[in-house]
């Protein structure tokens, strides 16, 4: 598929059919306006897309996203507006900021065909791959806390309790030293959507002094195999600038770009 197909579809089966949400999630529609949140207010996690746009009225724009701030500042839940470029108005990020969001990083979208990824490139010498549950959380809370800050440990646990729900559906991967200190030292994660061709690689943690090593291309083919075994033809990835030349080279494109915006009447930034 171009990659303009490819966008296209992924707005189809994801953006439009609102399948970005996690098993604890509420999801509604509330005029142009796509909000999946958990139902505990406490939880992170909580998001809003508008990808039919909010229309060309004024009023009716700003009336849109005054409205979400006062739905999540009446429950006390931090969420995140993720836009995308070719989301309308232009100038949405710019009016969020008004609002009192905050726009975090600008990130690339890429999208791509699953069997691009899979290859034989063996892990490191005294590595080991494998998918993990259970108490290996624990083990990969160690990783995150030391490479990400305690901060962002609500994460770890979110996923968790994912994957306990469902661990059909989300299929974390960790990378471990099999002598020594038998430290995790990369992990990432694969979500699988029912009846979506789009197989989500989230994550790409790694400890610093395993870096420009091959995990991650590791990792990446790893779950790409665990994806077309599972039926997902194509694969999606919300870029950093790390991972994306490495992504490219393995034949992803670059389709859009996000800019997640977050507010959080709790008074911290924690993105969803």
């Amino acid at each position: 598929m171009t990659p303009e197909a490819l966008l296209a579809e992924f707005r189809r089966q994801v953006r439009l059919a609102q399948k970005d949400g996690g098993p604890f999630d509420i999801t509604e529609r509330v005029g142009l306006v796509h909000r999946t949140y958990p139902e505990n207010p406490e939880w992170d996690g909580a998001t809003i897309e508008s990808p039919l746009g909010l229309g060309d009225d004024e009023e009716q724009i700003e009336a849109a996203i005054a409205a979400e701030v006062d739905f999540f500042t009446g429950r006390g839940q931090a969420f995140e507006w993720k836009t995308y470029a070719d989301d309308e108005p232009a100038d949405l990020v710019d009016r969020l900021v008004r609002h009192g969001f905050e726009a975090g990083d600008v990130e690339v979208v890429m999208l791509g065909e699953a069997a691009d990824l899979v290859d034989d490139i063996a892990a490191p010498e005294g590595v080991r791959i494998r998918e993990f549950a259970g108490e290996d959380w624990e083990r990969v809370r160690v990783l995150m806390d030391g490479v990400w800050g305690t901060a962002s440990s609500w994460v770890n646990d979110a996923l968790r309790a994912e994957q306990e729900r469902d661990p059909a559906l989300l299929r974390p991967v960790l990378a471990e030293e099999i002598g020594g200190l038998q430290r995790v030292i990369s992990y990432a994660a694969l979500r699988l959507t029912p009846g979506v061709d789009f197989a989500g690689l989230w994550g790409g943690t790694t400890h610093a002094q395993w870096r420009g090593r091959g995990l991650y291309r590791a990792l990446t083919a790893y779950r790409a195999r665990l994806a077309l075994d599972a039926g997902h033809p194509y694969v999606r990835v919300d870029t950093s600038p790390d991972s994306r030349p490495i992504l490219t080279r393995l034949g992803l494109h670059q389709v859009t770009t996000t800019t997640p915006c977050v507010l959080d009447p709790r008074g911290s930034s924690r993105s969803g």
